[in-house]
């Protein structure tokens, strides 16, 4: 369907909002008359600000028809308390049960991820929800096959002086790297640590935004994850070894058109923490 935005000279009761929140200043007061008029809607990124603040459903949008449009009461928000208590609560839980995460809460927290603001936004990020044993144990498996080849080189007299050039922090991971890889030949994983579900987020390679926008829904699941009881981490290891392939090789495997950018892996909990620790003093320049 053709875009397209008209503001209602009906109902408009000037009040400008509009005009201020619109961030691509398509929508304008006209001077001699003060009405509100949209110009240039080519430069529309659809991001609803209009629809969301007019006061009296002025705003004729083709994306946001009046089915569309909820209003909601501030009051209703968690307290400011409320927010800080859950940032400070929230943390990266590795000690999964058997129990399989409920597809609800999955949905969930893809609804919360899928929330997200994106640059401009252009919602290029989509989701990969991965639950099946054989594939999860393939992302393990990748992972540490990266691994295994970074080792090599790390450790190859002829290589190793060109890699401590071009990476010179590479190095202190090669201890870790040896454990991942001791651990998992004792059947002990540690990429996933046996997450019932993986949530990948990617978007397009070309994508300049890709790294930011994904990392912003990771961000909002991971809270959603917490305030639903569902235990989860940043798929670290994954993200890296994916970075060092450069050839697309999990995404292939995956069927995933684009590069992943985050991920999470999930589990319901063996049990859950009960206390916050105060962080070292924040860092902060006030200018």
């Amino acid at each position: 369907m053709e875009l397209s935005l008209n503001i209602c000279a009906e109902k408009c009761i000037r009040c400008g909002k509009c005009v201020q929140v619109c961030p691509s200043m398509i929508i304008r007061r006209k001077e001699e008359s003060g009405e509100i008029e949209v110009k240039e809607l080519q430069n529309c990124i659809v991001c609803g600000h209009c629809a969301a603040v007019c006061p009296i459903e002025a705003v004729e949008h083709s994306e946001f028809p009046v089915k569309k449009v909820h209003a909601f009461d501030y009051k209703d928000y968690p307290t400011p308390e409320e927010v800080m208590l859950l940032c400070k609560a929230r943390r990266s839980n590795r000690a999964f049960s058997a129990q399989v995460v409920p597809e609800e809460l999955l949905k969930q927290i893809l609804e919360a991820a899928h929330r997200a603001p994106t640059a401009s936004n252009a919602r290029e990020i989509c989701f990969t929800v991965v639950t099946d044993l054989a594939k999860l144990k393939m992302i393990t498996d990748f992972t540490l096959e990266v691994f295994r080849l970074a080792l090599k080189k790390m450790k190859n007299p002829l290589l190793s002086p060109l890699v401590r050039l071009l990476m010179p922090d590479a190095f202190r991971y090669v201890p870790i790297f040896e454990r991942l890889l001791r651990e998992n030949e004792r059947g002990n994983d540690l990429i996933l640590r046996k997450a019932k579900a993986v949530i990948f987020i990617q978007a397009p390679r070309e994508s300049r935004f890709g790294c930011q926008d994904a990392n912003l829904a990771y961000q909002n699941a991971s809270l959603m994850a917490e305030c639903l009881g569902v235990s989860q981490f940043y798929t670290g290891f994954v993200c890296s070894a994916i970075e060092q392939d450069k050839k697309g090789t999990l995404e292939k495997k995956l069927g995933i058109e684009g590069r992943i950018f985050a991920g999470m892996a999930l589990g319901m909990p063996a049990f859950r923490l009960a206390k916050y620790m105060d962080r070292e003093e924040i860092k902060v320049n006030w200018m």
